[in-house]
């Protein structure tokens, strides 16, 4: 039997790890499968073979992709020919849409089997995308229940294979635990500050949302602490951290922060379904540049941005957004937060019920859809 070789695609730190528990159920279904293409450090630690470093692909915004785009144009260039040169079983891209939907339609149109782990977020914005998908993707990997109805009438098969970080957080968190882990003490209140995993984000929104922590940090006594994955990241963060701003800051380490805080100060994302499932009571705030956020909002259809919000189809949390996400008013909303005991009970039964949704055998899931994508060439 010849061996199997999948190239894939991941942007950003959320991107790598996801990826990598999907390498990780690959590399046991097949242990002999090679895998090559552009990713992180999780995914190099499966064995991986980054051709290219994942942060390449860390752009935020429509504005912010301008300079940038020649750059990213020539990467995928020079990765889509090398692709079609090795020929490998089946592509699978990550997330990153922008980037992976053009090359996983050349790579289809060339007899490539193309594979698409995180469905673009048509459901919220960019709706006219959906014809373009289906001309790229061969099996669309979906990762929340009502994703596939979307692909109805597409030739893209779409399968539900629920959300791997289900799997990777405990359905009973264990506070006491992560808190004597960072050294925290246990009546501590403890507040969880995550302003964003790429360079272009926080220059956005670190100022605010340090600020905020700040005011926390003076009015209510709150122990800040403040996880940190990338070393440009670390470094924006730092110059933009008020002097009197005492925080504890983490090497990495965003799981073992939100399970020991009280509540969280998360900016819109992945993180934010991190804090749901870690049963955490947050105020999501993000911000754009002024131009990113016109056309964001000329083309959004849901009230919300925040992932707890739009799975449960209301307004859960708050949500502090562009001009609205200044300190004071990030500050507010979490002591607010933290004084309203109901609120808080009410949040996690809530976020309960979201974890029982979404919780499968995702890894496992994608790596037989994978494998089965890849065998259909043969």
């Amino acid at each position: 039997m010849a061996m199997m070789r999948y190239a894939m695609v991941a942007g950003e730190p959320s991107g790598d790890l996801l990826a990598s528990h999907v390498l990780a159920a690959l590399r046991a279904h097949d242990t002999q499968a090679v895998f090559g293409g552009i990713g992180g450090p999780r995914m190099r630690a499966q064995g991986f073979d980054a051709w290219w470093n994942a942060e390449r692909l860390a752009v935020n915004g429509f504005a912010a992709v301008l300079p940038r785009l020649p750059e990213l144009l020539w990467m995928r260039g020079a990765l889509r020919r090398r692709i079609l040169r090795e020929r490998p079983s089946a592509f699978v891209g990550i997330d990153a849409p922008d980037f992976n939907l053009g090359l996983e339609r050349a790579l289809r149109a060339h007899g490539i089997p193309t594979v698409h782990f995180v469905s673009p977020s048509i459901w919220a914005w960019r709706r006219e995308r959906l014809a373009g998908i289906a001309s790229a993707v061969d099996h669309m990997l979906c990762v929340f229940p009502f994703e596939p109805d979307l692909y109805a009438g597409t030739r893209v098969r779409a399968t539900y294979v629920g959300h791997p970080l289900a799997e990777v957080i405990p359905v009973h968190p264990d506070a006491a635990a992560a808190r004597a882990a960072l050294g925290l003490t246990k009546n501590a209140r403890v507040i969880a500050v995550l302003p964003g995993s790429r360079v272009g984000e926080v220059h956005q929104i670190a100022p605010a949302f340090l600020a905020a922590a700040t005011l926390l940090q003076q009015r209510e006594g709150a122990r800040i602490v403040i996880p940190v994955a990338q070393p440009g990241v670390n470094a924006a963060l730092r110059a933009a951290a008020p002097a009197e701003l005492d925080a504890l800051w983490l090497d990495g380490q965003s799981h073992l922060a939100i399970e020991a805080c009280d509540a969280a100060l998360v900016a819109s994302g992945t993180a934010t379904l991190e804090c749901a499932l870690f049963k955490r009571p947050m105020v999501i705030g993000y911000r754009l540049p002024a131009l990113s956020w016109r056309m964001m909002k000329k083309r959004s259809y849901l009230p919300w941005v925040g992932l707890p919000n739009i799975l449960a189809g209301s307004a859960v949390v708050p949500e502090l957004l562009q001009d609205a996400c200044t300190a004071t008013a990030l500050a507010d909303a979490v002591a607010g937060l933290l004084d309203d005991t109901p609120r808080c009970d009410a949040l996690r039964a809530r976020f309960d019920a979201l974890h029982a949704a979404l919780l499968r055998p995702t890894a496992r899931l994608c790596a037989e859809a994978i494998a089965e994508a890849a065998q259909a060439r043969r």
